[in-house]
């Protein structure tokens, strides 16, 4: 139950009741209203944390439900649908009690972002898009690949790259929370624009990726793919793609693809950065954001 008493944007740990589901939410900083929906889906919310924002925003950071603190589906670790997702943002915003917020979704939950968006655009001043594509599935993958090859090739001679192409084999196979998050750890060399000449910098980083195993499928079993290309025309919210030049997993193509096919939108590169800007380049990615949320507001 929700302490009615508690002001739903003091900065600290808060949780709501959803559809019987607990939904955990973290407030800091200050400024206007941003949600914040981590990625995965699976991954710890805290390595979205982006103190430099804070300066500018009041940034309420979702636990996704089926992680960290939030309660798990019936069907966990399938059905987490993003029409789920969706729900569980149109009611924590029902409650912060704010008319319209700022939406910021990072990689997968740029997916959820836009999803929600499209069809509650009432409970929405602006979207962020950080790191996210306008589909998923075996274009999507092909693309990511043929970007690991490229990474793999520039980085011919460093003693961690067979343990980062065996962790690409093993990730379909990762089929439980510590699997998943040891698989992940592996990885994230490949998503920074130069982990291994920042690396004392971002080790703890590194060493802090935790995530829940959830599946691809729906709570009947089939895949979710997503495909919001013949959609995406009608989001008429104010919206600001980001995108690192050196990400390999939501990189240039689709940025440049969603900034084409959103009307009201502006796009951000980050020269410096892979897929993680707030991290590799937090003062540019703080400045652009902020910018963004004073002129649509």
């Amino acid at each position: 139950m929700t302490n009615p008493l508690v002001d739903p944007l003091a900065t600290g740990t808060h949780t709501v009741d959803i559809d019987g589901v607990t939904q955990r939410y973290h407030v800091h900083g200050t400024g206007p209203v941003c949600v914040a929906h981590s990625g995965g889906p699976g991954i710890d919310w805290e390595y979205l944390r982006m103190p430099a924002l804070e300066r500018h925003l009041t940034i309420v950071y979702l636990e996704p439900v089926g992680t960290g603190g939030s309660g798990r589906l019936p069907s966990h670790p399938h059905g987490y649908t993003r029409d789920r997702y969706s729900r569980s943002l149109e009611a924590l915003i029902e409650h912060l009690d704010v008319p319209k917020v700022q939406l910021l979704g990072h990689s997968h939950g740029g997916f959820v972002v836009q999803y929600h968006a499209l069809r509650h655009p009432e409970q929405v001043a602006g979207v962020i898009l950080y790191e996210s594509a306008p589909l998923t599935g075996p274009e999507h993958s092909a693309e990511a690949m043929r970007l690991v090859q490229e990474f793999a090739a520039g980085h011919s001679g460093q003693p961690e790259l067979p343990a980062i192409l065996a962790g690409f084999e093993a990730l379909s196979g990762a089929e439980d929370d510590e699997r998943i998050t040891e698989v992940l750890k592996a990885l994230v060399p490949v998503y920074f624009a130069d982990y291994w000449g920042r690396e004392k910098e971002f080790a703890p980083f590194r060493a802090g990726v935790s995530a829940v195993y959830i599946s691809g499928q729906d709570g009947n079993g089939r895949p979710i793919v997503i495909d919001d290309r013949a959609e995406l025309g009608s989001l008429t919210v104010p919206t600001l793609v980001v995108v690192g030049r050196h990400d390999f997993i939501c990189g240039m193509k689709w940025a440049q693809e969603l900034y084409g096919l959103i009307p009201a939108s502006e796009l951000l590169v980050l020269e410096n950065s892979g897929h993680f800007g707030h991290v590799e380049e937090p003062e540019e990615f703080a400045g652009a954001i902020a910018g963004f949320v004073a002129a649509v507001s």
